[in-house]
């Protein structure tokens, strides 16, 4: 009997602890090194720009058709777009959009969730069919800060950049003063989307960076030998 109550009491005070720490993982809090405080519900944003079939409509305005497929991420594959990007993200699987015409692909829509300073934003990617960024599109910014990624004077920077660009704040990529995570965020994504299209897509079709990098060279040997 004695050893029946004593493990209740023991269990009953294990309960009452976990209980007590509850609150407090609850409330925890975050501090904000820039605005000396520690961040408030209020001060997180909640902004949807555009819904995700506005965003294919707005990358892919002219396909005939849009069909949705899903990438999937072999543990070898994942390393492989990791080493190339220069960074481990824990994603295994990707949605994307691909507008045809005719028999011909007119280009390629991923939807990317990366995390700005403390939560993630959601946005899509346009890539055309030779492995240029086309448009980025902002949908949902969730962030205290940093939500001037979703503007166009600021976007349109990753207009026309391949995977040979560095895609970096200070090599291609101006910075937003205050927004530094989110703009490191969203160019990181970025580059991710045109090495999954360039992996997965590009270079099975031969038009791949490989590819590209194998006919500069070439021109490169024949102009050196034949002058312009």
């Amino acid at each position: 009997m004695f050893s029946q109550l004593s493990a209740f009491r023991t269990v009953t005070m294990a309960v009452l602890c976990l209980a007590s720490a509850l609150p407090a993982l609850a409330s925890e809090k975050v501090w904000d090194s820039e605005l000396r405080r520690y961040l408030k519900d209020d001060d997180f944003k909640y902004e949807e720009f555009m819904s995700e079939e506005e965003a294919v409509k707005t990358i892919l305005p002219k396909s005939q058709r849009v069909r949705k497929e899903l990438i999937r991420l072999t543990a070898e594959k994942k390393a492989l777009i990791e080493e190339r990007i220069g960074w481990k993200f824990p994603e295994e699987s990707f949605d994307l959009y691909i507008g045809e015409t005719g028999d011909k692909i007119d280009g390629y829509a991923m939807i990317h969730n990366t995390i700005g300073k403390y939560k993630h934003m959601t946005y899509m990617v346009g890539v055309d069919s030779k492995g240029t960024c086309t448009d980025v599109e902002l949908l949902v910014f969730r962030d205290a800060k940093g939500s001037e990624v979703g503007k166009k004077r600021f976007n349109a920077q990753y207009d026309g950049r391949t995977v040979s660009d560095p895609i970096r704040i200070n090599k291609d990529i101006i910075n937003i003063s205050g927004a530094t995570m989110s703009v490191r965020s969203m160019s990181a994504g970025v580059k991710r989307v045109l090495v999954l299209v360039d992996e997965f897509y590009l270079k099975p079709a031969g038009l791949g960076s490989d590819t590209v990098a194998s006919r500069k060279s070439d021109k490169g040997i024949f102009t050196s030998i034949f002058g312009n």
